[in-house]
């Protein structure tokens, strides 16, 4: 008995669809991203910097900023990625309507309007919100460590580079006598040799040497701020100690040092990244932050910080949300990175009901603990109490199914896991316009 297929009709004359959005179905992720991008953002922003009429037509603002949109919700983020998608997918040959434009182009568009693009963060989230997306009842705070566009192999210690400076610096000394005397030489002998050229490697090593000494300068500014700032602590603090008559116990603090410490490094490649310690190991990166509410998982505030610790960023996450949305949230909930006295103050000046761990939970307690007790009466020993006291059903449990899954859809379903620019203005907007896809991906599915 024969069996039937359905027919391939690979070589069939089509009609093709009377409109480009019939290439997609209805329902799919970037039909709502284009209808969101033409009908509810502000790009007046981007389209005032075009002014002269000079030259062939840039594309449309709406359009380039549709392809961007839709490439980071896809987990789609270099330029050239994005072209070939542009030619090749079905869903992004349809924002482009067949037009598609070049990976430069995309890549100047980026790097043009990343401040703007940066901006449409907030009136993402302010969409979510109107659609019931944002409740601010429980706020999870947390950071992830993602990777810098730079080599962790390209960094070097302070202590490593007087070292190298003074190595290098012997050494290109010595070839350049070296060259010298041999150009002597053969102008004695030929005459006729302008006697100035020097090899490739002895300039490589100029330039290496010139990017070893200006790290090594911005490392002795930071450093001799650092201490101008310290000293001026310690004698506005020794003046209040004068004026109520206390004296201060024990040895005087040894002064600040205005020479960098030996360990302090600087990356060549992004000099404003920072080596940073995770689960895996040392990278080479950023602290991308974010506040993530727990009705729907939408990010409703974001920061980015060179430092390792979140300790700093807590206060800046909540002013975000007060400015995003006009209001506080009523719980707000983080690990023991962001426990301190001075953010339990916080939440409590702020009249916010925290949950924050006071110290590294174990596994299979049912409260964080610290290894030491801290001071009776004090903000985190009363945090500490107060974890204690509701065990397994704190409001705490809900921090880690609420903001931890973000990271996990980002990093691993979106596969972001390196930033492709560099400093860290350009990587705060290049984390702005992750957090805004992410937003989009959560309105699409609830729509």
């Amino acid at each position: 008995m024969s069996k039937y297929f359905r027919a391939w009709k690979i070589d069939e004359v089509q009609l093709l669809p009377a409109r480009v959005t019939d290439y997609v179905p209805s329902d799919h992720l970037s039909r709502l991203i284009v209808s969101v991008v033409r009908e509810s953002l502000d790009l007046s922003a981007i389209e005032s910097s075009y002014r002269s009429g000079v030259g062939q037509p840039p594309f449309e603002p709406q359009l380039m900023t549709a392809l961007l949109l839709h490439a980071y919700a896809s987990g789609v983020y270099g330029s050239r990625r994005i072209a070939r998608a542009s030619r090749e997918r079905a869903d992004f040959m349809m924002i482009v309507a067949g037009d598609p434009p070049d990976f430069r182009t995309i890549s100047e568009f980026r790097r043009r309007h990343l401040e703007a693009l940066a901006g449409l963060f907030v009136q993402v989230l302010k969409l979510a919100e109107k659609a019931g997306l944002v409740k601010l009842g429980h706020v999870a705070l947390d950071g992830t460590k993602i990777k810098a566009n730079a080599s962790k192999h390209k960094a070097m210690s302070y202590a490593h580079m007087k070292k190298r400076e003074a190595e290098l610096k012997a050494e290109v000394d010595r070839w350049l006598a070296a060259a010298e005397t041999a150009d002597r030489e053969e102008d004695r002998l030929y005459g006729e040799r302008r006697g100035d050229e020097l090899p490739d490697w002895v300039a490589d090593k100029q330039k290496r040497l010139e990017k070893i000494r200006q790290a090594k300068a911005e490392l002795e500014a930071e450093a001799k701020a650092a201490a101008g700032a310290a000293r001026k602590t310690r004698a506005a603090a020794e003046e209040r100690r004068q004026a109520a008559g206390r004296k201060k116990p024990g040895k005087p603090a040894a002064p600040p040092k205005a020479e960098p410490d030996g360990k302090a490094q600087r990356n060549f490649s992004d000099p404003e990244s920072r080596i940073l310690k995770t689960k895996d190991g040392y990278i080479q990166g950023y602290n991308a932050q974010a506040a993530v509410d727990g009705a729907h998982q939408i990010i409703v505030a974001q920061t980015l910080t060179s430092s390792s610790s979140d300790q700093a960023q807590l206060a800046p996450l909540l002013d975000g949300i007060r400015a995003n949305l006009g209001r506080n949230p009523d719980e707000v909930s983080a690990d023991a990175g962001y426990c301190s006295d001075a953010n339990l103050r916080t939440l409590e000046r702020r009249r916010i009901a925290g949950y924050i761990a006071t110290g590294r939970q174990k596994h299979g307690t049912r409260s964080a603990t610290t290894n030491k007790a801290p001071p009776p009466g004090s903000p985190i020993a009363r945090m500490s109490t107060k974890l204690k006291r509701a065990g397994h059903r704190s409001r705490y449990r809900l921090r880690k199914q609420v903001v931890e899954p973000v990271f996990g859809q980002i990093k691993q379903a979106r596969g972001f896991r390196q930033f492709l620019l560099r400093g860290i203005g350009k990587v705060s907007g290049e984390w702005a316009l992750i957090c805004s896809a992410h937003n989009l991906v959560k309105l699409a599915r609830a729509a």
